[in-house]
């Protein structure tokens, strides 16, 4: 009997010595991803949205029903206004677009124009890789990262579920760690890459 249990005792003590070290190992590795271009964890990126090609916007222009209504922002950037003709909106916020047409409108046509502009639609997200249904998804205000997956079916089993890649405004792609403070914006490209592993 104590053959066996000296045998024993010598296995769970390389067992427990082995686990220790496993756990001192993964202790001092952690999660961090070195070298990453994109927010870390615990920062959020707050932008102010700025329009783009395939927004639709409602123009409000208080006591002037004919100048007011529904508008798309054009492959050029510019929204087609009554009376003024062509208004250049590409990365104008919201505010900004109104003061434009403000400005247009006081410059020859009303004397005090009260201007109200609002996204009806904005324009889509893009969504590819490791996820089980790649496309093109409606935006939705205060959308982040997690729920591009979510919409875009959850990811595949070789999901890398650590990083995303995102291309903003025709850019380069950036990379960001995976978590919730990381905002998809209207128009990004987002790509989740393949695990090594």
């Amino acid at each position: 009997m104590s053959g066996i249990s000296k045998f024993i005792r010598a296995v769970l003590l390389k067992r427990v010595v082995a686990l220790v070290g496993l756990l001192v190992l993964t202790a001092c590795t952690g999660n961090a991803i070195p070298s990453l271009k994109g927010p870390t964890a615990g920062t959020t990126e707050v932008l102010e949205y700025r329009l783009g090609s395939g927004d639709k916007l409602r123009v409000i222009v208080f006591g002037e029903e004919a100048l007011s209504g529904e508008f798309d922002v054009d492959g050029t950037g510019t929204v087609s206004l009554p009376l003024i003709g062509l208004i250049q909106a590409k990365d104008l916020t919201l505010r900004e677009f109104e003061a434009e047409v403000s400005d247009k409108l006081r410059d020859g046509y009303l004397k005090d124009p009260r201007v109200s502009a609002e996204v009806l639609n904005y324009r889509p997200f893009y969504i590819f890789g490791e996820v089980e249904e790649p496309g093109e998804y409606p935006y939705t205000n205060g959308m982040t990262a997690l729920n591009a997956v979510a919409v875009g079916g959850g990811y595949t089993f070789r999901a890398d579920k650590l990083r995303i890649y995102i291309s903003r405004d025709q850019e380069n792609e950036v990379e960001y760690l995976l978590n919730t403070s990381v905002r998809i914006q209207p128009g990004d490209i987002v790509r989740i890459a393949e695990r090594f592993f």
